[in-house]
């Protein structure tokens, strides 16, 4: 029986370590106020960030992205443009992009 508890315990442990930092980066994400704009599964004024992680599966654009989130951008997901977001630092915005992509 103790084995069992300690297995448990274990694996309650081993989920709070692995959405920590899901949690984490949705907290930054409204700190900066992505989700005025973006929701996580549904499109709003933005796409969802569902449906990004979706278009860019497997593909290798971090970097692309976070430039987009850095300086805005417009085209891909319609007329609204993407408005700039000089002011978040870029490990934020790198932080953000990982955690839209995972997704």
């Amino acid at each position: 029986m103790k084995v069992l508890h300690t297995t448990l315990a274990a694996a309650i442990a081993a989920g709070a370590l692995l959405s920590a930092p899901a949690q984490a980066d949705e907290a930054l994400a409204k700190k900066h106020n992505c989700f005025a704009c973006h929701m996580v599964d549904k499109k709003s004024v933005g796409p969802a960030y569902q449906e990004i992680a979706k278009k860019y599966k497997g593909q290798n654009v971090n970097a692309k992205l976070e430039e987009k989130v850095k300086k805005g951008g417009s085209g891909v997901w319609g007329q609204v443009p993407m408005a700039p977001n000089a002011t978040v630092p870029d490990a934020d915005i790198k932080k953000l992009v990982a955690w839209i992509l995972a997704m």
